[in-house]
């Protein structure tokens, strides 16, 4: 049984559950599968991602366009007064610490008592050694997995830009000048000091594989 089995799924509502910087809603589609009572928000800003996540998973998932650098995204999302969960994958490196940290205390409002927050995401190692060393690490996992080969992310965009298919949604992405490189630079540490301040009793990594971390805070 897992945590959602024995503590949210069996309760006496169905538990919401948001997903954050969503993307074109991998995540989002694996919970509704796994979790299929639930109702499961995806936010992303960026309207090309949102639109190939509402072709992907239908009315499934509630996709919505909101900024999580704008403080109001949680209005602009429509977000219940409380949710059972939030979540992230690869989706919060770019955001700066200062907006981080105004996300925290949003998502510190939103979730109820004993939620969670989870982020799955490439977290900064500061001391120069371990960091090379987690840099192999996750080099020798990826060899051992066998998807060295894999599709990169900038492949994957070149290809999605390239799509006629998709090009009204590329056009409305750079109205926007959506930009989703850069990263923050921040540790696991520095993610669990902004995650208490923002009222978060517990916070830690429960999984690890070189710069690879997935961080939980319970609210």
């Amino acid at each position: 049984m897992t945590w959602w089995d024995t503590r949210t799924a069996s309760g006496p509502h169905p538990p919401v559950i948001v997903d954050l910087g969503c993307g074109p809603g991998s995540l989002s589609d694996r919970l509704a599968r796994r979790l299929p009572d639930a109702e499961i928000i995806g936010v992303d800003a960026d309207p090309l991602l949102v639109g190939l996540g509402r072709a992907r998973c239908g009315d499934r998932i509630r996709f919505v366009e909101a900024d999580l650098a704008d403080s109001t995204w949680p209005r602009r999302a429509g977000l219940p007064e409380q949710v059972d969960a939030a979540v992230s994958t690869t989706a919060l490196h770019w955001l700066e610490p200062a907006q981080l940290e105004e996300l925290y205390a949003r998502l510190a409002e939103r979730i109820r008592p004993g939620g969670v927050f989870v982020n799955a995401d490439h977290l900064h190692i500061a001391t120069p050694a371990v960091g090379e060393l987690a840099r192999r690490v996750s080099a020798s996992r990826a060899a051992r997995v066998g998807v060295t080969e894999n599709e990169g992310w900038r492949e994957w965009w070149e290809g999605v830009l390239a799509d006629r298919v998709l090009a009204p949604l590329v056009d409305e992405r750079s109205r926007r000048t959506i930009d989703h490189g850069g990263a923050n630079g921040l540790s696991a540490d520095d993610h669990g000091a902004l995650l208490r301040k923002a009222g978060f009793s517990e916070v830690g990594t429960v999984w690890q594989s070189g710069d690879d971390h997935v961080l939980v805070g319970v609210r």
